[in-house]
């Protein structure tokens, strides 16, 4: 995945303590997310995965690290997205078990730990950059940057389809929500697409019609969910699907999309565009990541945790093999060094292809990791990959457009840090029956 000279090895490892463990030794990898409890669908899905990489990094005989290899270890820890169960986490898992590097859900498990963490220099992952500012130096996004990746989708619907021009836009106000919309109305004025209705409307809403009917009301070519949390997303299409809807759908994400076919029909669900592949995607048997074999991992998944896939199944794993590529590049697992070589190498690849650090004009620190994304369509009841799409390319063009529609909601590095910090009310995914 990652190459360098010899002597550009050498060079990098002698500026940084070398933290070696013993060949018996596991190096220890905290994962602090809920486990249980309604958010734990944010959380034991990426466990699992995390299981599986576990098992094939041993079976390969460990981590290489310095012409040797060492067994790794995932320690979890259930927070159930209680920041005060997640200091008790994070201090269980940095001074007792030392692990080399935590992975968390975000959030507002990750608020009160931002001085400890900092203070003990420990690496730190989370899934929600808005987590991210210049005081979250050990910090990093280098899996899921959401909103942003949002863009893609757009920008491929509005060519692909150059018919579709008026869109009727909806999202939650919530940490999650607020930025979602923001992205999604600027990359609707780059694509000269026209916003209809603009609908937010609080996290614990029950009334769909309130919602999805102002939104047919005004015509519009596209109904856009943008991340509405996917027990809105699927009551929101069956209402549209119930009210005769034969427009274009795009959201966010389309978890458990086989339960919404079946629940509405496949011709009204076809070409339902959404952000997220199925891993068996044929398209992704030419990107390099799990070891090569992105298939494979979906089948084992599937087969040892059936019924839980998601996109949190193979986030953590993505970012572990991100981390793996820098310990096994500067021969060490100390924090400090796997960091510095994380952001001095001149290519990363993450779960889709080759990726760079972003975000200051954002978050006020790179430590965002952007490249290629997917974008996807349902056809013939099945997710498929239509396109990989330059997150890079279009903020080339239109990242002053961005800075302005997330400034307008509240949502720049600035604006959190003087609100005190919005928390994240992260809904279950879970789906009633």
């Amino acid at each position: 995945m990652l190459s360098s000279s010899f002597a550009h090895r050498m060079a990098v490892t002698s500026l940084f303590p070398s933290d070696r463990v013993g060949m018996q030794e596991a190096v220890k990898i905290g994962f602090l997310a809920p486990l249980t409890g309604p958010v734990s669908s944010w959380g034991l899905p990426g466990l699992n995965g995390c299981r599986l990489w576990e098992d094939w990094v041993n079976a390969a005989g460990g981590l290489l690290i310095g012409g040797r290899r060492y067994p790794v270890r995932i320690i979890p820890f259930d927070c159930g997205y209680d920041p005060d169960r997640a200091v008790e986490g994070a201090r269980h898992l940095v001074l007792t078990e030392q692990v080399r590097f935590l992975m968390m859900l975000g959030g507002d498990s990750f608020t009160p730990l931002r001085g400890f963490l900092s203070e003990n220099r420990i690496l730190t992952s989370t899934l929600l950059p808005s987590d991210l500012s210049p005081d979250t130096r050990y910090l990093i996004a280098p899996s899921e940057v959401h909103p942003i990746f949002n863009v893609t989708g757009v920008e491929w619907l509005a060519r692909s389809r150059p018919e579709l021009r008026r869109v009727a836009l909806c999202s939650q106000k919530d940490a999650l929500g607020l930025p979602s919309i923001a992205t999604y109305r600027a990359a609707c004025e780059a694509a000269g697409l026209a916003v209809v209705k603009d609908l937010q409307y609080a996290p614990g809403l029950s009334d769909v019609a309130a919602i999805v009917q102002p939104m047919l009301d005004a015509k519009p070519d596209i109904l856009c969910w943008c991340t509405s949390y996917t027990p809105m997303v699927h009551a929101m299409t069956e209402y549209a699907h119930r009210k005769g809807f034969a427009g274009q759908i795009l959201s966010c994400t389309l978890d458990n999309y086989q339960r919404l076919v079946a629940r509405t029909s496949p011709d009204f669900l076809e070409g339902t565009v959404f952000q997220f592949p199925d891993f068996d995607d044929p398209k992704l048997a030419r990107k390099a990541f799990f070891f090569s074999r992105p298939s494979t991992f979906f089948k084992e998944y599937n087969a040892r945790y059936p019924g839980t896939w998601s996109a949190v199944s193979w986030e953590y794993v993505a970012i572990l093999d991100i981390w793996q590529a820098a310990v096994e590049k500067v021969s060490s697992v100390h924090p400090v060094s796997v960091l510095a070589t994380m952001k001095q190498m001149e290519h990363v690849t993450h779960a889709f292809g080759p990726a760079r650090w972003w975000g200051e004009s954002i978050f006020g620190i790179d430590n965002a990791l952007i490249g290629d994304w997917p974008v996807v369509a349902l056809q013939d009841g099945k997710a498929r990959i239509q396109a990989f799409e330059s997150i890079p390319g279009w903020l080339e063009r239109h990242e002053d457009l961005l800075r302005r529609h997330m400034q307008r909601v509240g949502q720049l590095w600035q604006q959190r840090v003087e609100a005190g910090g919005r928390p994240i009310d992260l809904t279950s995914r879970a789906l009633a029956e």
